[in-house]
């Protein structure tokens, strides 16, 4: 399986949710990490455990509502049921067997993307290669004194 492509998804993920403006972007990733929640119920590797992870998920995405911080979690915690499925061989697309395993290396993107606040990547790559910016500014950091 190519290792790469789960991670160019996430970034596009969020580079699409950069197309929603605040707060209905958080608003709108809380609710796919409710779905992502349920998306294993159809095949129900883990047989009725599925119900109390929709349940706990959807608590989760219920609370990311408010908070970036959970909607990060929600992603990990499908990342973690992502894994479980895939150890399993219950794959979450049972006509592509790496389907899950690609799925947890994509969901630690997002979640990361979600930990940072879930900004604009579009708003953040127009401010950093903003017109008439020179080279020397390119980085914006401060150096210590010498």
């Amino acid at each position: 399986m190519n290792l790469v492509s789960p991670v160019i998804v996430g970034i596009v993920y969020c580079l699409l949710m950069s197309l929603i403006k605040e707060p209905y972007r958080r608003h709108f990733n809380a609710v796919m990490v409710g779905g992502a929640g349920a998306a294993y119920l159809s095949g129900g590797g883990f047989g009725p455990w599925e119900f109390p992870f929709v349940a706990l998920t959807a608590y989760v995405a219920y609370r990311g509502l408010n908070s970036w911080n959970f909607v990060g979690v929600g992603w990990l915690l499908h990342t973690a049921w992502d894994i479980a499925h895939h150890l399993k061989g219950n794959s979450i697309l049972p006509f592509y067997h790496d389907a899950s395993l690609a799925c947890a290396i994509c969901d630690p993107v997002i979640a990361l993307w979600c930990f940072r606040g879930g900004p604009s990547l579009i708003a953040l790559a127009r401010r950093r290669f903003r017109p008439g910016r020179t080279a020397d500014h390119a980085h914006d950091h401060v150096s210590a004194p010498s």
